[in-house]
């Protein structure tokens, strides 16, 4: 492949865990996104932190400026080309942190629109489904396009161990698994960015 051709392939993407605690299974899984995408040609993920986010207040907004933490995590999504979120599940919905995030980079102007995204988890008996299931019907207000397949929901409880005692994923069949979410991330978003 030319090495302009590799270039213009290239896709950024931004990834967000749901989850701010270090060991975290959600974090564990952008950890092993982010090692897993060293073999994919063209693909580079960035982990992008939300823990020093306020928490939603349009009163910290002065003349369409926003605190400095959060201009920097829209500056960061504005840059990608495409969004992973690790989700958890909280109460059968999105964690609070995440729709923090969400919320902050859809004040005016919404830089998630327009952006390929995948969502991964790992949780309890439906490993994060029921955050997803949310997550995609947040993503149709903000113009954020999904892909459909393969999905990701880990049962994280399930023997044999899926992850070690810090929140690093080890099965490997769930780490070829968020392989092919990234290959189908890539595709989908050079698809809608016409390349």
């Amino acid at each position: 492949m030319e090495a302009s051709v590799a270039a213009k392939s290239l896709i950024n993407i931004a990834a967000v865990s749901g989850s701010l605690r270090q060991a975290s299974y959600n974090r564990g899984l952008i950890r092993s996104a982010i090692e897993t995408s060293k073999a994919i040609e063209g693909v580079q993920i960035e982990y992008v932190d939300i823990k020093l986010l306020p928490l939603l207040n349009t009163d910290l907004e002065s003349e369409g400026r926003f605190p400095p933490a959060v201009e920097a995590f829209r500056q960061k999504i504005r840059e990608a080309d495409s969004i992973l979120f690790a989700s958890p599940e909280y109460n059968y919905s999105i964690a609070a942190p995440l729709k923090n995030a969400i919320d902050w980079a859809s004040r005016p102007p919404n830089v998630w629109a327009d952006n390929a995204a995948a969502i991964v988890s790992a949780g309890g008996d439906f490993g994060g489904g029921r955050s997803q299931y949310h997550l995609r019907q947040v993503g149709v207000f903000l113009d954020l396009h999904f892909i459909n397949k393969p999905e990701f929901f880990l049962n994280a409880f399930q023997p044999p161990a899926k992850f070690d005692s810090d929140g690093n994923l080890i099965d490997e069949q769930s780490k070829e698994t968020l392989k092919k979410v990234l290959v189908s991330l890539q595709a989908f978003t050079l698809r809608l960015k016409g390349k």
